[in-house]
């Protein structure tokens, strides 16, 4: 079988990356570090404008349906352009609140319209992956899974160190119960696993971005008269980076099909089931995450003493690289996922 975006998809991607590429994410990223959402907020809008977050939302909330391909090539773009805000939680948050259905009471009609028209950022944390929620602080609410119990988090704590600062962590804790029972949980399974895939697929995104920043730099940067880039040992070291990126791709893609079909047919053997992420989305997280931290690595060392800079924009794509490794499921966590076959896993920690 042969898999290729088609002409829409990919032209909805390169309107998506134009888009990003005049906004100056960089700045918002900084901003966003520092507690300053004003510039995220913008290019949230902005996103929300392209269609984005309708590709989670399903056409009776005014949304596209969900989409897993499209989402995830927006998400490339996003981690391409290493755009803030917990755009990955938004999403699955959206995915828990259609899967919950009438278990939820009004949620659904409430959250849903408002997400899919970029009103809303939403954070989601689920206790049976980690205690931390994205951006809790600035998101419009922040949704809490605790076992099989949904509630809105009525505070949250300080921020918590992180790998990237624009990434910000912090403790949230429960407030009002929303929902609760075995549909909660299920819900809650279905929301994991479409933040993995989402993850993957910024890992990807941030991995070729950083692959083309240090292929255009060491075309520029000369040494003993001549570009760095002409070296042999410089050239096998991005070649290695771009077979890891080519392979994890295909992977990422394909786990989005097998995603959409494992959420249409819920079925635990082919999706995320009860407490493991599907097979083929753990497998994309994995390669993408290896792909991404391995250009950040050979990003690092071609830049020479730039790379290791804060002033220098490619630092954001380092930190974001290593904090993605581990988001939504380690390298460990997804290699055992994979190795323990369509049967459900055991429960995952998320790290960062």
């Amino acid at each position: 079988m042969r898999f290729l975006l088609d002409a829409e998809q990919a032209e909805f991607g390169r309107t998506l990356g134009r888009l990003l590429a005049a906004a100056d994410v960089p700045a918002a990223v900084r901003a966003w570090g520092t507690g300053d959402s004003a510039p995220g907020h913008a290019v949230w809008r902005r996103l929300a404008g392209t269609g984005v977050f309708e590709l989670a939302v399903p056409e009776k909330h005014g949304g596209a349906g969900f989409l897993p391909v499209e989402l995830t090539l927006s998400f490339v773009e996003l981690g391409r352009y290493a755009a803030p805000g917990p755009a990955v939680e938004t999403a699955a948050a959206a995915v828990l609140l259609e899967r919950l259905g009438d278990a939820d009471g009004d949620l659904a009609g409430t959250w849903l319209p408002a997400i899919a028209a970029g009103d809303a950022m939403v954070s989601y944390a689920d206790l049976a992956h980690g205690p931390y929620a994205l951006d809790a602080a600035t998101a419009d609410v922040t949704f809490l899974v605790d076992g099989d119990t949904l509630r809105a988090c009525d505070g949250c704590g300080p921020v918590q160190p992180s790998v990237d600062p624009a990434r910000r962590l912090t403790r949230c804790a429960g407030g009002a119960v929303l929902a609760s029972g075995p549909a909660v949980r299920a819900a809650a399974a279905q929301a994991a696993g479409t933040a993995r895939l989402l993850t993957a697929a910024q890992a990807l995104g941030v991995g070729r971005r950083l692959l083309d920043d240090t292929v255009a730099y060491v075309k520029q940067r000369t040494q003993f008269g001549v570009a760095v880039g002409s070296f042999q040992a410089v050239k096998h070291r991005l070649a290695d980076v771009l077979l890891a990126l080519e392979f994890a791709e295909p992977l990422v893609y394909g786990a989005a099909v097998e995603w959409a079909g494992a959420l249409q047919a819920d079925t635990a053997n082919h999706g995320y089931g009860a407490t493991g992420a599907g097979i083929g989305v753990a497998m994309a997280k994995v390669a993408a995450g290896e792909a991404a931290y391995t250009a950040a690595r050979a990003a690092l060392q071609l830049h020479g003493a730039l790379g290791y800079t804060d002033e220098l924009d490619l630092s954001l794509w380092i930190r974001r690289a290593r904090a993605l490794r581990g988001a939504w499921g380690t390298p460990v966590e997804c290699r055992a996922r994979v190795l323990a076959g369509p049967a459900p896993a055991g429960p995952q920690i998320f790290h960062e």
